[in-house]
């Protein structure tokens, strides 16, 4: 794929995830919220975090992505530098899961919550 497709494409998804963010944060939706939580009903917070835990996810795939296919790509160049080149990409791999990791958590903190 292309660099442009590949723009085009992350372009259409932030505009479809702002899109979707608007509708859930409307104040009619708040308002059919605290309709639905007074009447037991599901509460669209399940629906935002789920959405915030899809964003997350694919985020952290990303980012893992790139750096995984930039140290493929300079081991390949230069195998004899296999070790530094690892050794350099290993911190920020685990930075960028640690940070999924952390806003995978909260979303759930927010779903769970919610329910008391």
């Amino acid at each position: 794929m292309s660099r442009a497709g590949f723009l085009r494409r992350a372009n259409l998804a932030a505009f479809l995830a702002v899109a979707s963010v608007s509708v859930v944060s409307s104040p009619v939706a708040h308002a059919q919220e605290a309709a639905a939580a007074a009447a037991g009903g599901p509460v669209l917070s399940f629906f935002g975090a789920a959405l915030g835990l899809g964003m997350i996810v694919i985020g952290a795939g990303l980012g893992i992505g790139k750096l995984a296919a930039a140290a493929a790509e300079g081991i390949a160049r230069q195998p004899s530098a296999a070790a530094q080149i690892t050794g350099a990409v290993n911190l920020q791999l685990f930075l960028l899961e640690g940070v999924a990791i952390l806003a995978e958590v909260f979303a759930l903190l927010i779903v769970l919550l919610k329910q008391v």
